[in-house]
Parts: structure tokens; C-alpha cells; sequence
């Protein structure tokens, strides 16, 4: 993770995720991610109740990742490795049909 205007980053290694999928309108799916990282990589001892949000087409591309701290939006960003493991974790089949199903939904 990077803190915005820091040099210096750490590269986290997620090992858990857990994901709840919200359509947000007809064009976004929100998929809010709780994660757990190795031990060796843990989060920065100032993050308070991290989570990520992924927003995604209906079709189940990741758009944009949005780090949060609180809800609110954190002054840490991911780095590309952290990027490219979410994004696998969004393609999986698990999420990616949970993605669908949710776009399916009429609201």
C-alpha cells in the first residue's frame, strides 16, 4: 500500500477476502472487500476498519478500486500487484456470478 505523497510502500499479500455485491444503478455493481492479509504483510498500523470497493460494469469488469477507511475514502491507494489481485479475486467465478446475478436484479 501507498500513502498518498509517501515514497516508500509495502506490497500486502492478500490471503482472505470476503465480498458483499450491491447493484448501484443501471450501470455500476458495487462489491464492497474486507480483506485479511499474511502475516508477514500486514496493514499499516494506522488503517482503521480498511475495506476496498470495487466498482464493476454488469457484465463483471472491475472499473475502479476505491480504498476506504471508516466508509470514508483512505489516504492509502493500492499498488499494481495489489490491483491485480483483486481484479483476479472480481474474476473468479464466485464473484463474477454473484455479479451477474446481482445486475440481474430489478430494482
Amino acid at each position: 500500500m501507498i500513502r498518498y505523497s509517501d515514497e516508500l510502500w509495502a506490497e500486502l499479500k492478500f490471503t482472505n477476502i470476503r465480498y458483499e455485491v450491491e447493484r448501484r444503478d443501471q450501470q455500476w455493481i458495487d462489491v464492497v472487500l474486507r480483506v485479511e492479509t499474511a502475516e508477514e504483510t500486514p496493514l499499516p498500523m494506522d488503517i482503521i476498519d480498511f475495506s476496498i470497493v470495487a466498482i464493476c460494469t454488469h457484465q463483471g469488469h472491475p472499473i475502479q478500486l476505491v480504498t476506504l477507511e471508516e466508509g470514508c475514502d483512505s489516504e492509502y491507494q493500492l499498488t499494481a500487484e495489489e490491483k491485480e489481485q483483486i481484479n483476479g479475486f472480481i474474476r473468479s467465478e464466485e464473484v463474477l456470478k454473484a455479479i451477474l446475478l446481482a445486475a440481474e436484479a430489478v430494482e
